[in-house]
């Protein structure tokens, strides 16, 4: 854990940037998710398929969360 802000390196704040990176790690994950749950249901394993599209709505649902809180900030509210 790093106690210097670096937003100076970036020009956005720590904070701003960590909703930044998780949002765009969630939207990451569920398109990689996709082409497990294909090769799962490829091989005709159904339990694997459904871990992960429950795993894939699971990220939806976080990028999703991080659109609107870094919507609210930037919006001010």
């Amino acid at each position: 854990m790093s106690t210097t802000e670096t937003g100076h390196v970036t020009g956005t704040k720590d904070k701003d940037y960590n909703i930044l990176w998780f949002t765009e790690a969630c939207l990451d994950n569920a398109l990689r998710l996709e082409t497990f749950i294909q090769d799962a249901e490829r091989d005709g394993d159904n339990e694997l398929a459904e871990f992960f599209k429950k795993a894939q709505n699971d990220s939806r649902k976080g990028a999703e969360q991080g659109k609107r809180l870094l919507a609210s900030r930037l919006s001010g509210n």
